[in-house]
């Protein structure tokens, strides 16, 4: 793929208005082949990081083998630096693929959130809750 090709989704590879092209280097805390380790500029929990495809692409779907692999590498090694410094009770994992999902900046990127005992009243669920009416499946409501 070229530096401009469309990715199929109305975007441009390394695009100069995407923040996550152009990262200054005193955010990245790791990095790979194929992508890099930073802490979420808005973060949902302490220690909320995101694994950043190099790869200006909008989909996990659009990775090779060989990026999905490496960007799991990272995912795992950011997640035990989070385990020896912050000590969290859980992980939710996410990928926002897509607007219709969620997604605010079209390029590839993993949410690792540490989660936290007490941090919210019932934690069961979990991602379900992206549809909250189709979250509760365990009461009679």
């Amino acid at each position: 793929m070229g530096d401009k090709q469309a990715t199929g989704q109305g975007e441009e590879m390394n695009s100069p208005a995407c923040p996550f092209c152009s990262l200054p280097q005193e955010r990245i805390v790791d990095s790979n082949s194929s992508g890099v380790v930073i802490r979420d500029g808005f973060p949902v929990s302490h220690g909320h990081t995101l694994i950043v495809s190099h790869r200006h692409v909008g989909s996990f779907f659009e990775l090779t083998v060989d990026e999905r692999g490496d960007l799991m590498i990272l995912l795992e090694n950011a997640k035990k630096v989070i385990d020896f410094e912050l000590q969290p009770a859980g992980y939710n994992i996410g990928i926002n693929d897509g607007v219709s999902a969620g997604r605010t900046v079209p390029h590839l990127h993993i949410h690792l959130i540490p989660r936290y005992l007490g941090d919210c009243a019932d934690p069961r669920g979990g991602v379900r809750w992206v549809l909250p009416s189709h979250a509760d499946y365990w009461s009679k409501k």
